[in-house]
């Protein structure tokens, strides 16, 4: 697993972020700085990161959930009980037509 604070220059207190927010905002929105951790009373209190950074890790992390459905499918396929793709096509244009 990956660590919250590769480097320390990735941690700013709330304090010293609200005083440069405006400097900060930029080093994350250019991607000089990948990410801040904010500290509150020395806990991480929460993760400031790029807009694309922030989809790139949602987008990871759907393809890594339908990977698990597909693997957890594949494992209890039974193809004596699957349905031909013309028997599926055929149901739904079924459906479409009501």
């Amino acid at each position: 697993m990956a660590t919250l604070l590769e480097r320390p220059e990735e941690a700013v207190s709330a304090t010293a972020m609200a005083r440069n927010f405006s400097t900060r905002l930029k080093e994350i929105s250019s991607r000089q700085t990948e990410r801040l951790v904010i500290f509150k009373d020395n806990q991480p209190a929460a993760v400031l990161m790029n807009v694309q950074a922030y989809q790139d890790l949602v987008d990871e992390l759907e393809d890594l959930r339908i990977e698990a459905v597909a693997r957890d499918r594949l494992a209890s396929y039974q193809a004596d009980q699957a349905i031909a793709h013309d028997d599926m096509r055929a149901l739904f244009d079924r459906s479409s037509e009501s």
